[in-house]
């Protein structure tokens, strides 16, 4: 069954015009286990909005924990039995190239899907995440055939060598801000190094990976090794963290329930990785390229709608420029173009939810009662959709909630610094430590203010860029584990050691009397 079926209407610009092609769209997503979607049963059904209108566009079949079990048997089977993992690695390398071509073959398709469930803006989906998405294949493609063994010669009497194995079916779980690309990037690094595995989507955002899921195969994945279940966290993502079939978990999302999955899998002894939320400090040192720095700042905080655990949300500015630097920053906010994220020249889409708008929204009352200014923004924009506008404070001090807790959303906080030494002690403050940005021109303080703000990663002069032969991941509150080369790999593989003598080694005689 292919619930790709139906065609919307042609998406409507702002203008009411119909001027953007039209994608399939499924009536119903259902879950997709050992090769094919599977019909939706009786169960219960959610439904699938489109945050530029907040019209329902489509229906989600939740899994319950008997068709989670049918997609974990369905891996385990692919794995214990099945090709995948027993493939040479030029033919799995082939395989994830093709992958990375009929990605970018479907680009169109796919980039609606992601704008019609998420709201990010079309434009932003097209050149950013559907590439990413695709090169994730051909990154990790590359990668596995690059990794070296290790022997040991030490010991003259025995040959040791060390070798890596597919760790077995992995339960991959992705969140809702930015589907495509970082669920791609789990589903790639799990399948390269041999690996089955079963695909969780958010409730909020199935279009999209249901689609990717199908294309995978379509470009050569056998049966089994891609599966694909829906539903909310406590029904779906439960029973499937929980099933004896799982090797490996792996998870992006909020930090409150990447603790209930790092509690659940303990239970079970499987290694878990979860990249979970940040409060992430963006440092304006007075001698920095301001212009830049500004450029910076309003892509740290604002895109992807602002919803990322990336975003640049605490603004640190040093004393001296930082009147005008926040003046400009309001400035430019104002003019931000927010409306129909399928228009090319929007730069603010809606927020993913109501209940999500009306939680950063809440932030407003929040900081204005510890004594923080509305420098901007603060309210929904009336009409269809959930939209809002990007906001930003002057915060009473660090300790105060709106510095302290992660908003996701198009929510910048500002604090005034003196000196490097309190700029890294601001940023230091936080039970997060996912990224950090730092803007100067003086090595000196970028290799200062680098070394001394804990953070999984430092961007100095630049913003959200990744480099996925480093690895990525964050301290305290922001999570445990890598992605990356080398953290993908130690992650998706279990090392074995092999040892052989190399001539007629004497063995203890037991038992001769």
């Amino acid at each position: 069954m292919n619930p790709f079926s139906r065609i919307l209407p042609m998406a409507q610009s702002a203008s009411g015009a119909n001027d953007k092609p039209a994608a399939a769209t499924p009536t119903l997503v259902t879950a997709f286990i050992d090769g094919g979607f599977v019909p939706g049963g009786n169960g219960h059904v959610i439904p699938v909005f489109y945050p530029g209108t907040g019209q329902i566009v489509s229906q989600l079949h939740e899994s319950d924990e008997r068709e989670v079990d049918k997609a974990v048997r369905s891996a385990r089977a692919a794995f214990d039995s099945g090709p995948w993992p027993r493939l040479a690695i030029e033919e799995r390398q082939a395989v994830l190239q093709a992958i990375h071509d009929a990605i970018l073959a479907h680009d169109e398709e796919l980039a609606y899907l992601e704008c019609l469930n998420t709201g990010i803006v079309m434009r932003e989906v097209r050149q950013r995440h559907i590439r990413r998405a695709a090169y994730n294949f051909k990154f990790f493609s590359e990668v596995i055939s690059q990794q070296p063994g290790e022997v040991w010669t030490q010991n003259r009497d025995y040959l040791t060598f060390v070798t890596r194995e597919p760790a077995g079916v992995a339960a991959l779980i992705a969140p809702w801000n930015a589907p495509l690309a970082l669920a791609s990037m789990k589903i790639a690094a799990a399948i390269a190094f041999g690996n089955t595995c079963v695909l969780k989507p958010s409730e909020q955002t199935p279009l999209s990976l249901a689609r990717l899921v199908e294309i995978i195969h379509q470009a050569g994945v056998p049966a089994g090794v891609v599966n694909l279940v829906n539903g909310r966290g406590g029904v779906t993502g439960v029973a499937l963290v929980d099933h004896p079939g799982i090797d490996r978990v792996a998870f992006t999302g909020g930090t409150a329930t990447g603790r209930t999955i790092m509690q659940a899998a303990g239970k079970r002894l499987k290694p878990a990785s979860v990249e979970l939320g940040g409060k992430s400090a963006n440092i304006i040192f007075a001698d920095a390229d301001l212009e830049r720095a500004l450029d910076g700042a309003l892509l740290g905080i604002f895109s992807n709608n602002g919803q990322q655990c990336l975003a640049g949300s605490r603004i640190l500015v040093e004393e001296p420029i930082f009147d005008d630097f926040v003046e400009a920053f309001v400035a430019r906010a104002r003019k931000l173009k927010i409306g129909d994220p399928m228009a090319d020249d929007t730069e603010l889409g809606p927020i993913a939810s109501a209940r999500h708008r009306e939680h950063i929204l809440s932030y407003v009352d929040i900081a204005q009662s510890q004594g923080a200014k509305l420098l901007t923004g603060g309210k929904a924009i009336e009409g269809d959709g959930y939209f809002m506008e990007p906001t930003a404070v002057l915060a009473a001090d660090n300790a105060s909630r709106v510095c302290q807790e992660e908003i996701f959303g198009p929510f910048a906080a500002f604090l005034k610094f003196s000196g490097r030494e309190q700029a890294a002690a601001l940023a230091n403050e936080s039970q997060f430590g996912l990224v950090g940005y730092a803007w100067t021109q003086n090595l000196d303080t970028a290799l200062w203010i680098s070394r001394n703000v804990r953070t999984g990663l430092m961007w100095v002069n630049t913003p959200l860029m990744r480099e996925l032969r480093a690895p990525f991941g964050g301290i305290k509150d922001s999570g445990i584990g890598r992605d990356g080369a080398a953290a993908s790999r130690d992650f998706f593989t279990d090392e074995k050691t092999v040892t052989i003598p190399v001539g007629d080694v004497p063995l203890r005689k037991l038992g001769m009397g």
